[in-house]
């Protein structure tokens, strides 16, 4: 698979928004189901580009040369997955403090997952902090749940935090690790 990292277009708003809510409804991720209001949070991808930085992976190839996949703009791409990449100190910045950077919302599609779209849209979080001035680390927050991309984070080198780990919602406690640059 041929996986690209691109910024997100206006016209994939939509289509990354409903991933990333199905992605965290199929995996039990949201205290009130499908009546959780942190769904809004995850379909509104156009205020996320608003104030951060938001990633997609792309799969070229595997799509009829100039074709496009249904709800998802580019010639010959499919929409694998998005991440939010925010610097310490915006408003979407829920854990990182000044001189870090924090990585939110990222989800793979489903019938997608174990081909490393995960893995390298946190490999380009992680090079975007490295370029940016004076950002000296990348944090993240994560449900406990959420092993596979525990394991991830840690392969590339990012370690548990349990000092910064909080609860945004009373029965959810979210598990920190962060990485040093």
């Amino acid at each position: 698979m041929d996986i690209t990292i691109r910024a997100v277009r206006p016209e994939e708003h939509a289509a990354l928004g409903e991933l990333t809510a199905q992605a965290y409804l199929a995996d039990g991720l949201l205290a009130f189901a499908d009546s959780d209001e942190y769904l809004i949070e995850l379909r509104d991808v156009a205020g996320r580009a608003a104030d951060a930085e938001v990633l997609v992976a792309v799969e070229r190839g595997g799509v009829e040369p100039g074709a496009a996949e249904p709800g998802v703009p580019g010639r010959g791409e499919r929409l694998l997955g998005g991440v939010t990449f925010a610097p310490g100190g915006g408003p979407l910045a829920e854990l990182a403090g000044n001189g870090e950077a924090e990585i939110r919302m990222l989800a793979v599609a489903c019938e997608d997952r174990r081909r490393g779209a995960g893995e390298a849209l946190v490999r380009a979080c992680v090079e975007r902090a490295r370029a940016a001035d004076g950002c000296r680390r990348v944090v993240l927050s994560s449900q406990q749940a959420m092993r596979t991309a525990h394991r991830v984070y840690e392969r590339l080198g990012f370690v548990r935090t349990p000092e910064r780990d909080w609860t945004p919602v009373p029965g959810v406690t979210l598990r920190t690790y962060a990485l040093d640059l």
